[in-house]
């Protein structure tokens, strides 16, 4: 490193320092959604240093609580996407939503220290029978949330009224088309009807009480099928209500069906997530797994899990559901030992051979974002 270059790296350093420790602040991007921690505690101020220091040293033993979890609120769907394991039937474990006083009580113990909770993992999450208890109990936690829907039933009167009234900080509403027969070509029974009409019906009562929340979010998967309507996007989201488009690429996840990924990568190079030499996905042999140390999953049945692409829940750090505190599972022995397998022989483990994450040229999944107001 040159010495400029060095003598500003230790500058910016810093300066991320004082804003942390000083001003309680920490801003930055979560795959490209900004996300803005104020006025921190002390606790969250210092577990976000800690956490910085365990990723530099790699004690398999963490130093600090999550920054990010993953939690699970439901494990079944209404749609049958082709290389999700919900739709496409390799998600073995019994449908459940997750209870709603383990949720309470592992939000309880681990928000002090969270900068971001992303509700959804391996199915829709507004099925959940107390969608509103959930919201409200996240309320107020100085804790960026992120809600992920295919916004099939986003129209119904309940899920827009606890939508409304405990807000996450983004809704994200993924469609791939601008089409039902674009948009159903992935997720397969999807209609356009009911998400646009129900993106509306938000925007316009955040717009009639002033309201900021939930951002109402685009999330658009670019695959073969689709990316001829890229160009189309921005006036289309902007139109019905959206905030905020991301143009997404489509991750390889620990499926036996990887033909059917193949059929959907797009043709368009830079929309596509890996780089390929003879039609084979290049490797990267330089990533570093962080999941395991800031960024767990918490499944519908209370199994922490290191990874959100362990969706079977194969290899668990252990269970929250039998009594045991997130802490007793979180700096267990058995999680020390799993997360020094995933650091050191990756290959044992099927969710790790096919990683969504590891040969990317890039480190997010979302390539592009746009900020809609200009296109109203």
């Amino acid at each position: 490193m040159k010495k400029a270059k060095r003598s500003s790296y230790l500058w910016r350093s810093l300066q991320l320092l004082n804003n942390i420790l000083l001003k309680g602040r920490y801003n930055f991007e979560f795959d490209l959604m900004d996300v803005r921690s104020q006025n921190m505690p002390l606790a969250k101020r210092f577990n976000l240093l800690r956490a910085g220091l365990n990723l530099f040293t790699m004690k398999m033993s963490p130093w600090s609580w999550p920054l990010y979890m993953q939690v699970e609120l439901t494990n079944y769907c209404n749609l049958k996407c082709k290389t999700c394991p919900t739709g496409n039937g390799t998600l073995g474990r019994k449908p459940a939503a997750i209870d709603l006083a383990l949720f309470e009580s592992f939000v309880n113990e681990v928000s002090p220290y969270l900068l971001t909770m992303s509700l959804f993992a391996w199915g829709e999450s507004l099925l959940h029978p107390q969608l509103a208890e959930i919201l409200r109990l996240t309320q107020n936690r100085g804790v960026t949330t992120f809600l992920s829907t295919n916004g099939q039933n986003l129209d119904d009167p309940q899920v827009q009224k606890a939508l409304i009234e405990y807000p996450p900080s983004y809704l994200i509403v993924a469609i791939d088309g601008i089409t039902d027969q674009t948009n159903a070509a992935y997720r397969t029974g999807a209609k356009l009807a009911p998400a646009l009409k129900g993106v509306r019906n938000l925007a316009q009562i955040k717009q009639d009480r002033s309201q900021q929340y939930p951002i109402l979010h685009h999330r658009y998967i670019i695959m073969k099928h689709n990316e001829h309507e890229v160009s189309q996007l921005p006036q289309f989201s902007a139109e019905n209500g959206f905030d905020l488009l991301t143009l997404r690429t489509l991750s390889i996840i620990d499926t036996p069906d990887q033909i059917s990924h193949k059929k959907l990568i797009p043709d368009n190079q830079i929309y596509r997530a890996y780089d390929y030499k003879d039609d084979k996905l290049i490797n990267r042999t330089d990533f570093i797994c962080e999941k395991p140390f800031v960024n767990p999953s918490l499944l519908v049945d209370g199994t922490v899990v290191a990874c959100c692409q362990d969706f079977n829940g194969k290899y668990p750090l252990g269970t929250i559901a039998d009594g045991s505190s997130f802490a007793d599972v979180w700096w267990s022995k058995k999680a020390n030992s799993l997360r020094n397998t995933m650091h050191k022989n990756p290959e044992r483990f099927s969710m790790c051979f096919n990683c969504p994450y590891r040969d990317r040229p890039v480190n997010t999944t979302s390539i592009q974002r746009l900020d809609l107001k200009k296109y109203g």
